[in-house]
């Protein structure tokens, strides 16, 4: 429209002002117009992300090569065992333990996702990442992280019912009802977590492509969007609340019934093993959902790269690679059947 009427008035006799003022108008436009498309050709020409990692640690690659390389080895080799030593042991076939090798094979496949990429780029030097691969290991990231937030819930659950329903735990808790559990838990936030990266990857990145981070995670990666991002960010919120959040509750309402149980135990033995079967994991819970939330509910203006890392390597490394010794240590069923294990061979 702008421009009919500049070129309708550039051929007829205006004053010179006006014309002057048209042509203003006119030529704003096109170079706004120019300026439009030029941002869409550079929202569109990333094609892979770069993962900075321990970039500002150069003298640092060997050794945080191998301790990577031992934790990974740690990991791998402690919740193997115990996936292992629960389905050979007859005094360990109970859903307890059902749950518990579960949770370890999560684990596995957890820490698998990011850590070895890890040790990849810092062993090569190769830090190129493509978009695909990029939403890819973030998509499994999510929903192994919903996965882990939903287990950790169940798991409560069985110690509740053990511990405040002793006498119906077998009915309810019977196999049937932990593999539907089980299942629900690994199944439960896949079509959500793919919506949420379908999302998060439909975005325009225009500014940079470099991720201040050691592997593909929502908050260096919603940095480097281009435009608002208001609405991924709510999501996120709404998202975690419901992964994050609600299961965090429910374990906390399980376990207040069951402290309140437990010291209405008549005597102090009964107290103390009751404590110690709900303590490993209550642990465990503490330790992955208090570094999770505070690095996903907190507001994109409050996020820093060092403090993220930090944060993400508690929760994918840190946090599992503790988690068999907490499980194994602070347990005597499992002592016991280790020791048997070891003297049979």
């Amino acid at each position: 429209m702008l421009k009919g009427c500049y070129h309708y008035f550039i051929h007829d006799k205006m004053n010179p002002r006006t014309r002057k003022f048209l042509s203003f108008l006119y030529e704003s436009s096109q170079q706004m117009k120019f300026t439009e498309i030029r941002a869409e050709n550079n929202a569109s020409t990333v094609t892979e992300f770069l993962l900075l990692g321990f970039l500002d640690l150069p003298n640092l690659r060997g050794i945080l090569f191998g301790m990577f390389s031992i934790i990974y080895l740690i990991i791998l080799i402690g919740n193997t065992f115990i996936i292992v030593i629960t389905r050979i042991d007859p005094a360990l076939q109970k859903p307890m333990y059902f749950f518990l090798a579960n949770f370890s094979s999560l684990e596995i496949c957890y820490v698998s996702v990011t850590l070895p990429r890890i040790l990849f780029s810092i062993a090569t030097q190769e830090r190129n990442i493509s978009v695909l691969s990029c939403a890819t290991q973030l998509c499994f990231f999510l929903m192994l992280g919903a996965t882990e937030c939903f287990l950790l819930a169940v798991m409560s659950y069985d110690r509740y019912v053990a511990i405040c329903n002793p006498l119906h735990y077998p009915l309810v808790m019977n196999p049937t009802k932990c593999i539907q559990l089980a299942a629900g838990s690994w199944l439960g936030g896949i079509p959500v977590q793919i919506g949420q990266t379908c999302q998060i990857f439909s975005l325009h990145f225009c500014s940079s492509n470099q991720i201040n981070h050691f592997f593909c995670d929502i908050p260096p990666i919603l940095k480097l969007a281009c435009g608002d991002t208001t609405i991924n960010e709510l999501s996120v919120y709404l998202v975690a609340i419901l992964f994050a959040a609600v299961p965090f509750l429910l374990i906390l309402a399980s376990y207040s019934k069951i402290i309140a149980t437990i010291l209405k135990l008549p005597t102090a033995t009964g107290r103390a093993k009751a404590f110690s079967t709900c303590s490993s994991h209550l642990l465990v819970v503490f330790l992955f959902f208090g570094s999770a939330s505070i690095t996903y509910l907190r507001p994109k203006s409050t996020h820093s790269p060092g403090t993220d890392k930090l944060l993400s390597l508690f929760y994918t490394i840190v946090t599992p690679m503790l988690n068999p010794m907490i499980y194994s240590l602070r347990n005597k069923e499992v002592i016991a059947a280790l020791r048997k294990l070891l003297r049979i061979k």
